[in-house]
């Protein structure tokens, strides 16, 4: 199942618990606005290529609709879509007064040239910026995207519209962007862990952690996990995967990534097949990598107790079903990788004020937004008798829905 009909399914189901009115329930369905723009450039050696941008504006009842930007060769319009219609479940799950949206480019930004990426960057701004801005819709990095993307995007949109460092967040610290923010995804993944395990008595100290990729998310939520005394025995990124019972040397697997672009070949531990690492023996399982990674051909393998999807969308419907039986807790994307643009929202706070919070204000700010979704949306699995996802969609629904009655839908 793809990533559209997974999260279109999950939201009927969600609409079915909640009793919403049929055509209450298309409208938060259908996206606000959906963009495909062509982007050509000239590459550095002077030929010229094309790519195409999506952008897809999918509600902005509760404020300007916010979401990432992705560069990536298997980006199409559903997917875009999916994830858009995430976001709005996601904001609102987080309780930020924002709506949902998702953007990107299909490249491969690996075989692009720093000066070519900026070019493209430029030309996508160009081709949206009067579709986007500070109270309508907020762009941030992705995949494949960063800071100095963010940056490009600010420096081009303001061209047109004056200097507006809200426009955009994940923006480096010297243009208006938030300490803490790099961090932000990972340390929401740590703080929600921390919400669940408490449900049960347990800590993050003492647990075994696999994590499955080791990008921004995954990389930070090895960090402080092992920080707050977890032991992370194995992780696996795009290059390979590695494994230590004993618990891996995270600081060491960091420098060793930055220094080869990757895990690949790191001595701390044994080398595994990167196919195996979501079935290996753990407490925790943390899939912080792509989508639908977990599905009905590996579900009953797993051995977690717990999953945390530091990913979107990384369990497929049907696998949801099998753990489930299985008795496996899954703290679904929608919440667990809250963090970002929970600190997002704090970076376009500041902007907006003008007015800069230093970082234990942002990190305290967090835990308390991340534990207060998670309460949140365990009264609604209290309400609606269901699990954990079930408990996250009907709360950012039913906030979106409200949002959309009392702003005059029915006028």
């Amino acid at each position: 199942m793809n990533a559209l009909a997974a999260t279109s399914r999950n939201f009927k189901q969600a609409a079915k618990l909640l009793a919403l009115d049929s055509k209450l329930e298309k409208s938060l369905l259908i996206p606000f606005r959906e963009i495909k723009v062509e982007c050509t450039i000239p590459k550095d050696d002077g030929t010229l290529a094309s790519y195409v941008g999506f952008r897809v504006q999918h509600d902005n009842a509760r404020g300007p609709m916010k979401g990432g930007i992705r560069y990536h060769h298997e980006v199409d319009p559903d997917e875009v879509n999916a994830l858009a219609q995430l976001m709005t479940w996601k904001t609102a799950v987080a309780n930020i007064p924002y709506g949902g949206a998702k953007g990107g480019i299909g490249c491969s930004p690996g075989e692009l040239s720093i000066s070519e990426l900026e070019r493209l960057t430029r030309v996508f701004t160009q081709k949206i910026h009067d579709l986007i801005g500070i109270h309508t819709d907020v762009p941030a990095p992705d995949m494949g995207t960063n800071s100095q993307t963010m940056a490009w995007i600010l420096d081009e949109y303001s061209k047109f519209h004056g200097y507006s460092p809200a426009v955009v967040t994940g923006k480096p610290v010297d243009l208006g962007g938030s300490l803490g923010r790099d961090a932000a995804t990972g340390r929401g993944v740590l703080f929600a862990t921390e919400a669940l395990l408490a449900e049960h008595g347990k800590g993050i100290a003492g647990q075994r952690f696999v994590i499955q990729g080791f990008g921004n998310v995954g990389s930070w939520a090895a960090q402080l996990i092992t920080e707050a005394g977890g032991k992370v025995i194995a992780i696996s990124d795009v290059t390979g995967a590695v494994k230590n019972v004993n618990g891996l040397d995270i600081a060491q697997l960091v420098k060793h990534s930055a220094q080869n672009r990757g895990i690949k070949g790191f001595n701390g531990g044994d080398a595994i097949d990167p196919n195996s690492l979501l079935t290996e023996e753990c407490d925790v399982l943390v899939p912080a990598a792509l989508g639908g990674v977990i599905n009905r051909d590996n579900a009953n393998d797993i051995k977690a107790k717990y999953i945390i999807e530091a990913a979107n969308h990384p369990t497929d419907p049907e696998a949801d079903e099998i753990l489930s039986k299985k008795g496996v807790l899954i703290l679904p994307d929608i919440l667990a990788n809250s963090g970002g643009v929970t600190v997002s929202y704090f970076e376009w706070v500041q902007n907006i004020q003008g007015f800069m919070w230093d970082e234990e204000k942002v990190n305290a700010e967090l835990r308390t937004y991340m534990t207060r979704a998670f309460a949140d949306v365990k009264q609604m699995c209290r309400s609606h008798n269901c699990d954990l996802r079930m408990g996250a969609f009907t709360l950012g629904v039913n906030r979106v829905a409200r949002a959309t009655v009392l702003r005059g839908w029915e006028a």
